[in-house]
């Protein structure tokens, strides 16, 4: 508080601001929430809608961080997505490219206008199409992204369906595109809407909503969308105020901007604490996306979220573990059935093998420059984690798991059955009890 006096804990915290898209551990948090409280957000969409708003620093517009009471630096919060609602009547989306001179060095982080060399300029919107959007000193257009294939989808009642629209209705919902968008208040973005994309018309798809960016907040500021490993790694010596060594990447990122699809209601994420009180933000919802978002993005959409918190001390890990939805592992990865354990019985008993490991899934999540970078990162977190080798993780991961992706170009899943003796020496024996019914 400004007379330096603590706020009170609360049981739960309703959050409606958003950062300049950089998460800044200097910056005020929002709370205190008391552990194993609520945080109730309405986020902004993600992607498209900053990344051609350039007075935004990093590519998304996230929750600002939320304190939490007990959190302490070592420790681990564990999140429970409780719900996770589309607000968004309609988005656009589409693969990107970056034109020549509209950044100093990363278009997502400096994005500048051209004509006037202001970097984080100020814009206005004029009209519909990909250079509606203005700057304000100069007037002329600045585009640090287009689309080169693109599409505006608009979802049913139920937000189940949605399905991409032809170039009329989308110039249409152009028109008033903040409130298709359903943008928050509070949020200071240009919706994507206004470019008003028609290139893939008549496409029904279906809706599985997620959060592309859950986490805590990073020990240095980093732009929002480059708190990972891959999109990280273009900070390193860049050219612009937010550039940072490898050192200092691999420090400090928490790895929140994870885009994977199983982080979604009903999913209980684990995330490290680098910083006094953790500072849990979210954004970045999607409406629905296939592993790996090949395409670059997806259907970025505003959206309200329920999550609830609880510190897990001394966490060993530097970033994210998930217990997904059981239905969102991959086969070898499920729990066994009742039937399956009986059958493996008998066989232990034939051969004398004595009574069989109890295991349950875990989803340890690896991130770096590239897939096969992020695979052995993962793969290090896992045997870190577990207190077992590389290979036995690989071992592990080949016969009771999977390798899954959840981001080109570097944020993967190393899923796999763990031994449950394992998951209670770290603390994190019950999250998989309660999501798996153990």
């Amino acid at each position: 508080m400004p007379d330096g006096s603590v706020p009170a804990s609360r049981r739960s915290v309703v959050v409606s601001e958003f950062t300049n898209s950089v998460l800044d551990p200097a910056a005020p948090m929002l709370g205190p929430v008391e552990n194993g409280g609520t945080i109730i957000a309405n986020t902004a969409p993600g992607c498209w809608g900053p990344m051609i708003t350039p007075r935004l620093r990093g590519g998304h517009e996230v929750t600002t961080p939320v304190f939490v009471v007990g959190a302490e630096v070592g420790d681990g919060v564990a999140i429970r997505i409780r719900d996770i609602t589309v607000t968004s009547v309609a988005t656009a989306s589409g693969h990107d490219t970056s034109p020549e001179g509209f950044c100093l060095g990363d278009p997502y982080v400096a994005a500048r206008c051209p004509t006037c060399d202001t970097v984080w300029p100020e814009t206005h919107v004029e009209g519909i199409g990909q250079d509606a959007v203005r700057c304000d000193a100069c007037g002329n257009p600045v585009t640090p992204f287009e689309i080169a294939h693109g599409y505006t989808v608009t979802f049913d009642e139920t937000r189940t369906v949605g399905l991409t629209l032809p170039r009329d209705a989308a110039r249409t919902i152009a028109q008033d595109a903040d409130r298709y968008a359903a943008l928050p208040d509070g949020s200071r973005q240009h919706s994507i809407l206004t470019f008003a994309p028609s290139d893939m018309p008549g496409t029904l798809v279906r809706m599985r909503p997620f959060l592309g960016q859950l986490g805590t907040c990073p020990s240095m500021a980093m732009p929002d969308s480059h708190n990972a490993g891959d999109f990280g790694a273009f900070l390193v010596g860049a050219p612009h105020d937010y550039a940072i060594t490898a050192e200092q990447l691999a420090q400090h990122k928490t790895d929140g901007h994870m885009d994977i699809d199983a982080v979604r209601a009903g999913a209980i994420l684990v995330a490290p604490v680098k910083v006094p009180g953790a500072g849990v933000y979210m954004g970045d919802m999607h409406a629905g996306q296939g592993d790996g978002e090949i395409a670059g993005h997806t259907m970025d959409v505003a959206g309200s979220v329920t999550l609830q918190v609880e510190v897990v001390k001394n966490y060993p890990l530097d970033g994210p573990v998930l217990f997904p939805l059981a239905e969102d592992l991959p086969p070898m990865a499920r729990p066994f059935s009742a039937a399956e354990r009986a059958r493996g019985q008998r066989l232990a008993e034939k051969w004398g093998a004595g009574p069989i490991e109890p295991v349950a899934p875990i989803s340890v999540i690896g991130t770096a420059a590239n897939l096969n970078d992020a695979i052995t990162n993962g793969l290090e977190r896992a045997a870190r984690l577990l207190g077992m080798t590389v290979p036995e993780v690989r071992n592990r991961a080949t016969i009771n798991g999977a390798i899954e992706i959840g981001r080109a170009p570097g944020v993967i899943q190393v899923t796999f059955l763990a031994p449950l003796a394992r998951l209670d020496a770290v603390g994190l024996g019950d999250y998989a009890r309660e999501q798996y019914d153990l």
